[in-house]
């Protein structure tokens, strides 16, 4: 099943759909993810203070989103 990269799928999967859970309702409306390319996860953000404030959780919410996945597929997020 890993040779067809169903488990790698499954696991980005899982940390866009688990995304409201990990990160809260708060930051779940200003913030959704896109997808994610070669381990950087891309979100969409609100606003430019968002943006910022995100940032700076950017290594908690990584590690986060790699715990609920159950790997780590998510290496850096790229917020815009």
């Amino acid at each position: 099943m890993v040779a067809l990269g169903i488990d790698g799928a499954l696991r980005k999967y899982r940390v866009i759909t688990g995304w409201d859970e990990v990160v809260g309702e708060q930051i779940a409306r200003v913030a959704r993810p896109q997808r994610i390319e070669n381990g950087v996860l891309f979100v969409s953000v609100s606003s430019a203070p968002w943006r910022a404030e995100l940032t700076m959780k950017r290594t908690e919410i990584i590690q986060k989103l790699n715990e609920a996945a159950g790997s780590g597929v998510v290496k850096d997020i790229r917020f815009r």
